[in-house]
């Protein structure tokens, strides 16, 4: 039986002003460039139309929603189909009065919405307040059928999940997307930045890995800096690093912590049928045994 074709994926790695319009310019420009270096199946940073504002819990904030379809994919629409490309947007999400998600459009070559994915995990740490804002997704861990290749899209907090990674590889997905907005606190990045730098790749390489697929997170970079009415918050510095691996988990292109940059690398379907040939790690799954996953915790 013949593979699936080859096809080539792109993210885009920027900063954030405050301007939701000129985010969405820097980001259309960054897209073109990766559609001239061959990207068929481009992706965003998390949240790529504003700084990260769950950084505080505020609800002026919440002007920066918008439905899908809506302003946001319709621009990217039309820059889809302009340049025959599919584009995973990240965007928040106003889905009713007072329901917001975090959500991942999917826009396809002809410039409509193929479908959408809800960020399923939600944190709630110093900085990271999302669960002001986000509704948990309730589309489940979904697939998409693109021109190119089917994948698998996951959002941020999601990449720390290896169930997340596991159920969507399941349906299919030849690569899975994480856009992202991941960075050090200041006051620790000296002692521990990277080493939480190292974990945030080596849990993703481990998903590709387990899998057998393609893993590419896309992440911001550059510092944001506190609202002036919170004095607690000392901002972001965000990491950057956004790369894509193979099946085997080696990577195949990374970016810096502190530049704007498009990646681009090929996502080959052959490659992940014979990753899994001689690694049949879903061959030896014992899905007998593991009904007890679905538990909180193990009570001895």
């Amino acid at each position: 039986m013949p593979h699936a074709p080859q096809f080539r994926i792109g993210l885009v790695q920027t900063s954030c002003s405050l301007d939701p319009n000129e985010n969405l310019v820097k980001t259309e420009q960054h897209i073109r460039q990766a559609a001239a270096q061959g990207a068929q199946v481009i992706c965003t940073q998390e949240l790529f139309r504003s700084r990260y504002f769950c950084r505080e819990e505020n609800h002026d904030n919440f002007s920066l929603a918008e439905p899908i379809p809506g302003p946001s994919t319709e621009s990217l629409g039309a820059l889809a189909r302009e340049l025959g490309v599919v584009i995973v947007a990240s965007l928040f999400e106003r889905r009713a009065a007072g329901l917001y998600h975090n959500t991942v459009a999917v826009l396809s070559t002809d410039g409509n919405v193929m479908g959408m994915y809800r960020k399923m995990h939600i944190p709630d740490d110093p900085l990271y307040y999302e669960k002001f804002y986000f509704t948990p997704g309730d589309l489940g861990f979904v697939n998409f059928d693109t021109p190119f290749g089917r994948i698998g899209v996951l959002i941020c907090w999601d990449q720390w999940y290896p169930e997340a990674a596991r159920l969507t590889a399941l349906a299919g997905a030849n690569v899975l997307f994480y856009p992202t907005a991941i960075g050090w606190h200041p006051g620790e990045k000296a002692e521990f930045g990277a080493a939480q730098l190292d974990a945030w790749q080596t849990i993703q390489r481990s998903h590709a890995i387990a899998n057998g697929v393609y893993v590419a997170a896309a992440n911001r970079v550059g510092f944001e800096g506190p609202p002036k009415a919170n004095p607690a918050d000392t901002g972001i510095e965000f990491w950057g690093s956004s790369f894509i691996c193979d099946p085997f988990g080696r990577v195949l292109a990374q970016a810096s912590t502190d530049k704007e940059e498009v990646l681009v690398a090929d996502c080959d379907p052959a490659k992940v049928d014979e990753t899994r040939l001689h690694w049949p790690f879903l061959r030896d799954r014992r899905i007998d045994a593991y009904g007890p996953i679905v538990n909180r915790w193990r009570d001895q």
